[in-house]
């Protein structure tokens, strides 16, 4: 997948989520239980689960000494209509915060961007009304769908992120996208290597999200 222009534009929104996230110091003496939902990029398509994003996240995070477990809710194949429909047995009563990655399947088969978005409006809107905070996983269009289709897709998530006031991280794949040395023979999913990539890039927002739950 290739994302080149609206990648750059998009990388600003970091600095942006981070801030939104409302950071607090205040200190927590329970475990916290985060879940990931998302598709074959959170569930770690072709690796072993201990290499798959989620585990490499939570590790970091316990390396900078936080009391997390993160449960991969992740479905190779899931579009965000897949997700909307598994939400509720996939986030379970007790789970404090949910890291939420879909869309890239809904890009791939080029469904139409309205209902992205609507599946997505109605995943962020149960989860506001279960109370439970989330950070959001962007994704953006590829190349091949053309700019009208990318002009429709890619404000999704920071629209949705802006709207529910959730953090953004604005692309899954930062530092994985084109470089081959770092993603399977598919060009698309990332390799081992990938997901620690993945998980270093997105610490910073990780440990911003526990701090804004009273960790």
């Amino acid at each position: 997948m290739i994302f080149k222009a609206a990648f750059k534009t998009l990388l600003s929104l970091v600095a942006l989520s981070a801030i939104s996230l409302g950071i607090t110091t205040t200190a927590r003496a329970e475990p916290i239980n985060l879940v990931g939902l998302g598709d074959s990029l959170m569930a770690g398509y072709q690796l072993p689960p201990d290499e798959a994003f989620p585990a490499r996240l939570e590790k970091r995070l316990r390396e900078k000494g936080f009391d997390v477990t993160i449960a991969n809710a992740g479905v190779s194949g899931d579009t965000t209509a897949d997700g909307l429909a598994r939400l509720d047995w996939s986030i379970p009563d007790g789970t404090d915060g949910v890291i939420l990655e879909l869309g890239a399947n809904d890009a791939l088969r080029g469904l139409p961007p309205a209902e992205t978005r609507k599946n997505l409006d109605a995943i962020l809107a149960r989860l506001k009304e279960r109370d439970i905070p989330v950070v959001m996983m962007g994704m953006l269009a590829p190349p091949n769908l053309g700019q009208e289709f990318a002009a429709a897709f890619n404000p999704i998530f920071p629209e949705l992120a802006k709207k529910y006031n959730v953090a953004l991280y604005p692309f899954v794949l930062d530092g994985v996208a084109l470089n081959s040395a770092l993603q399977l023979e598919d060009r698309m999913h990332p390799n081992a290597k990938g997901t620690e990539v993945m998980a270093d890039k997105f610490l910073a927002i990780g440990e911003a999200f526990l701090k804004s739950l009273g960790s």
